[in-house]
């Protein structure tokens, strides 16, 4: 597996239903850009495979037998900081978002999601950025307690807003006309001013605080 070709972004697929898997896997071979670099059907099996092959992105389901997706998700984070996220979800899940948030995945996606934000998701993702589920991101907010105002710079809200629309560094860089290492700069700025642990925790205080609008 480590001699996988880097020219497609790589995912890993960790979802104990094999029909789920066989469906995400369909959608995606019809794709030039994305392939299943592997399968796991528990959390265990993806941390053994990760120990050969760490993919771009992972979509990982949360309750799984053997070893849940929380689990696997911070042992994996954990072994490999730049290890890429983005949760399978169902409603009714809520219980686990702020714990998956905190220990650093990217997004979450709804299991019934449809194939074109799939793939916007995984490409958003595999870029530096974040990706929510409208549905599910009205979820986190509503189960977040609000917070005092801040005050951010006109440039801190332009940076702000743009994280919240799933934008890389990169990407805030050239459409901003900054340096990445000034977006950096004020990505920092926000963490600290809103007490967040990563850029989706961000994304979550900044709407549930009015700080920016969807």
């Amino acid at each position: 597996m480590s001699n996988l070709a880097k020219s497609k972004i790589q995912v890993a697929l960790v979802d104990d239903h094999q029909l789920f898997r066989s469906g995400i896997n369909f959608i995606i071979s019809d794709t030039e850009d994305i392939e299943v670099a592997f399968e796991a059907s528990n959390g265990q099996e993806f941390l053994n495979f990760l120990s050969q092959y760490q993919p771009d992105v992972v979509l990982m389901d949360i309750n799984m037998p053997v070893m849940d997706g929380v689990e696997a998700t911070r042992r994996g984070i954990e072994q490999f900081p730049d290890l890429k996220v983005l949760v399978l979800s169902m409603f009714g899940e809520v219980d686990y978002y702020n714990t998956m948030i905190d220990i650093g995945v990217k997004g979450f996606i709804l299991k019934d999601i449809d194939n074109d934000e799939l793939l916007e998701a995984i490409r958003k993702v595999n870029k530096g950025g974040s990706y929510f589920s409208q549905e599910l991101l009205l979820q986190l907010i509503k189960n977040k307690p609000t917070d005092d105002q801040i005050e951010l710079t006109r440039r801190e809200k332009e940076v702000l807003e743009l994280i919240c629309l799933g934008y890389s560094n990169q990407e805030i860089s050239e459409k901003l006309f900054i340096s990445q290492r000034t977006v950096e700069r004020h990505r920092s700025s926000l963490l600290f001013k809103t007490n967040s642990k990563n850029s989706v925790s961000l994304v979550v205080y900044a709407i549930k605080n009015g700080l920016v609008k969807i």
